[in-house]
């Protein structure tokens, strides 16, 4: 078995899947995604959370690089970092080549 590279390095991908572990930090990078950049005013429209706390998940989304933010007046305004799930989609795609690695192996040795 093969080592990843440094781009796929377990260290570089784990805090984009523990910030994405949590329900409404994932609504709100589903929302990005489809809806492009948003105030918080916007991303917390149906959501039972109050913005505090919406502020906080974008928070925790920020410091794993997910999202970040740019003032548009008094407003700050959250848009997704695609690079940061793209290591993560890189990742995913190590551990699924794996799999299919190791099913091949075990259909061989069935056979």
């Amino acid at each position: 078995m093969s080592r990843p590279s440094s781009a796929l390095k377990l260290a570089d991908a784990a805090p984009v899947f523990a910030a994405l572990g949590d329900s409404t930090r994932l609504l709100l990078v589903t929302r990005l995604c489809d809806d492009g950049p948003l105030s918080i005013v916007r991303l917390s429209e149906g959501v039972p959370v109050t913005r505090q706390a919406i502020t906080k998940h974008l928070e925790a989304l920020a410091d794993a690089g997910l999202v970040q933010h740019n003032w548009r007046g008094r407003e700050r305004i959250w848009e997704l970092e695609p690079r940061r799930l793209e290591i993560a989609r890189r990742y995913l795609d190590r551990i699924s080549d794996q799999w299919d690695e190791a099913i091949g192996r075990l259909k061989a040795f069935v056979e």
